[in-house]
């Protein structure tokens, strides 16, 4: 199988420009419990950065947009000649009851046809805007989804751990849900309301321009509201968002890692490391409610001091017979109008300055750097490596955080068509050098070689423990690794690693719905529908992270056969959980410390009464102790 050669660069990445990372100090360690991942939550794009990458967003659907604008200008204008309709019925009664005291229900037939007309030619002028604007409401979200997922797929696997699930997880779920929220309901209206704003004050200076310098007294007052609510909000609201992200996380790795909890006896004291962190959320939250409040108490004070400003200015006017009691009831009409959409326009603004911090967060995701994989490529038969190895770490050093290296100048070679077991004790960084080997997980320091592959495909895929079942058929899930496999390939992969008689033994087969809400696999089946997928994808390079340390005694015999099968004729690094497994390999490497202290087949280092005797006399004594029920 002809293949190139892929140098993987190390320099690490730093974020854009474009973001602020937001970091928080870092709890105590418990024994067993990793606490890296809440120390550097991934960043938040500066509002200048955000305000960009909305336009960019829209730029796509400018048309849509202009006739959305266009659409709801129309309806908006249709809709304030109420006011002026009402107005004329005043001045038709009032001049009819000065004649003869009666009013013909004649004179009034023409402005209440008029105003039926513009009631239902705004309702569906509006109708169709909103749908309109709500239409490119979704087009943006969808682009964010995508470009957020897209990156966050491709980010550094040390990048994702050093902020923790919980971080990420806010952002995918509340932050997105407020977005669309916002998009869905909040900015069509607020795009009417906005409009509706602007056009009364043009209709309140076509009636008259002192009306609308009377309304404009309380513009002060609101736009010293708007800037006091709007420096307080923005920064408030993203730090609610960061609180709710440092919350989730705690809660995970509590949860997460309730075993070890509970056995160093420390529930009291993470207890109180999410009581910490609720009580941060919440304080955040009810600053918000304040805020909010002290926010209407201000607008009001600018909404009766501009409506005493255009009675007054009526009472004058009309005095003067400079307008009719008609006009004057329109404008006092057209202000008091105005109160609804102000309320409106604000209430939605608390929710777009939410939905502002939210894409903050998620854009500060998209600008992150991801390492290209052509900044990586380069010419096979480098100096680093044998040069008949296959895939091979050169000089490789490893930290997640500065200062904590897991890995120190490892050198190691897989030749084609090799098997190579990671042996070591627990933290001696076998899981970050199979990342790395792998391509998952970029070094902070050496390079990494492996082989391409001419059609594009994966040329190495590591199966881990973390074990996933998507949503969806059996079959589906499979094609993961393979979309146009067919039915006959899907069975001859479950039939390679001992699978295929309890898949079709499912009530519908491999059209069963497997995953979270549906029919649940137990940890081998899923471990073996892992496999299945390492088979259809077919690397070149396979890596197996103690790929059978969650099935339990019971199954793990059936698992290593089904793991051997499926790395038949493919070179192979295997961390091994259990020691049978290294002793099959073509070879066994020893971490120590991470750093390699033994490298050669299990016979030899097994007799030579180094670090490996030492692991598998602790091994076998383990095993012959056990009970003699682990079999297949």
């Amino acid at each position: 199988m002809s293949a190139t050669s892929r140098v993987q660069d190390t320099e690490p990445v730093e974020p854009t420009g474009s973001t602020e990372p937001t970091e928080r100090p870092a709890p105590r360690e418990s024994p067993g419990l990793s606490t890296a991942p809440a120390t550097d939550l991934l960043p938040t794009a500066t509002g200048r950065r955000t305000r960009a990458a909305a336009l960019e967003l829209l730029r796509p659907d400018r048309s849509l947009a202009v006739r959305s604008g266009l659409v709801l200008v129309a309806a908006t204008a249709v809709g304030l000649l109420t006011q002026p309709l009402l107005g004329r019925i005043v001045d038709l009664v009032t001049d009819a009851a000065k004649g003869t005291g009666t009013v013909s229900p004649s004179v009034l037939t023409l402005p209440v046809v008029l105003l039926a007309v513009v009631a239902l030619v705004q309702g569906a002028a509006t109708s169709l805007g909103m749908s309109m604007v709500a239409k490119l409401g979704e087009s943006v979200l969808a682009r964010v989804r995508e470009r957020f997922v897209e990156r966050a797929l491709n980010l550094p696997a040390d990048r994702i751990e050093r902020a923790g699930a919980g971080d990420l997880t806010a952002r995918v779920t509340d932050d997105v849900a407020r977005m669309s929220e916002a998009v869905r309901s909040a900015l069509p209206e607020l795009a009417r309301s906005s409009l509706t704003i602007v056009l009364t004050l043009v209709a309140l200076a076509v009636l008259d321009w002192r009306f609308l310098l009377a309304a404009l007294l309380a513009v002060p007052v609101q736009a010293w509201t708007a800037q006091w609510y709007v420096r307080r909000a923005v920064p408030l609201y993203s730090r609610q968002r960061v609180a709710t992200g440092a919350q989730q996380q705690q809660l995970l790795e509590t949860i997460g890692g309730a075993d070890t909890v509970r056995a160093h006896l420390l529930e009291d004291e993470h207890t109180e490391r999410v009581a910490d962190r609720s009580r941060e959320a919440v304080g955040l939250r009810l600053r918000g409610v304040r805020l909010v409040l002290g926010f209407y108490g201000r607008l009001h004070i600018g909404e009766y001091i501009g409506l005493v400003g255009v009675l007054f200015a009526g009472l004058v006017l009309v005095r003067e017979d400079a307008v009719s009691v008609g006009t004057a009831t329109a404008a006092a009409l057209y202000f008091h109008n105005l109160f609804g959409p102000i309320n409106a326009a604000l209430v939605l603004l608390d929710d777009a300055q939410s939905a502002t911090a939210g894409l903050a967060r998620l854009v500060g995701v998209t600008d992150l750097p991801v390492e290209r994989e052509t900044e990586r490529k380069a010419v096979r038969g480098t100096a680093e490596a044998p040069d008949d190895a296959f895939v091979s770490v050169h000089a490789v050093s490893h930290s997640y955080t500065t200062g904590t290296p897991v890995l120190h100048d490892v050198d190691l070679a897989l030749r084609e068509g090799e098997h190579v077991a990671l042996v070591g004790t627990s933290g001696a960084g076998k899981s970050t050098l199979a990342r790395i080997l792998a391509g998952v997980q970029p070094p902070t320091h050496g390079r990494v070689r492996a082989a391409d592959r001419a059609d594009g495909r994966p040329a190495a895929v590591l199966v881990s423990q973390e074990l996933h079942v998507f949503a969806g058929t059996l079959a589906d899930d499979l094609r993961l690794a393979k979309p146009g496999a067919t039915d006959e390939e899907l069975r001859a992969a479950l039939a390679t690693v001992d699978a295929l008689a309890w898949a079709e033994a499912l009530p519908d087969g491999l059209e069963t719905v497997v995953g979270e809400g549906a029919r649940s696999l137990d940890a081998a089946k899923a471990q073996q529908l892992a496999l299945a997928r390492l088979v259809l994808a077919d690397p070149l390079v396979a890596v197996l992270d103690e790929a059978t340390a969650e099935a339990g005694s019971a199954g793990a015999r059936l698992l290593e056969r089904s793991a051997r099968a499926a790395l038949d004729g493919r070179t192979a690094l295997i961390v091994a959980h259990r020691l049978t497994q290294a002793a099959t390999a073509d070879r066994v490497v020893v971490l120590e410390h991470g750093r390699v202290v033994e490298s050669g087949p299990h016979e030899r280092l097994k007799d030579a009464g180094g670090a490996y005797a030492t692991l598998w006399a602790a091994w076998s004594g383990e095993r012959d102790a056990a009970p003699a029920h682990d079999g297949g």
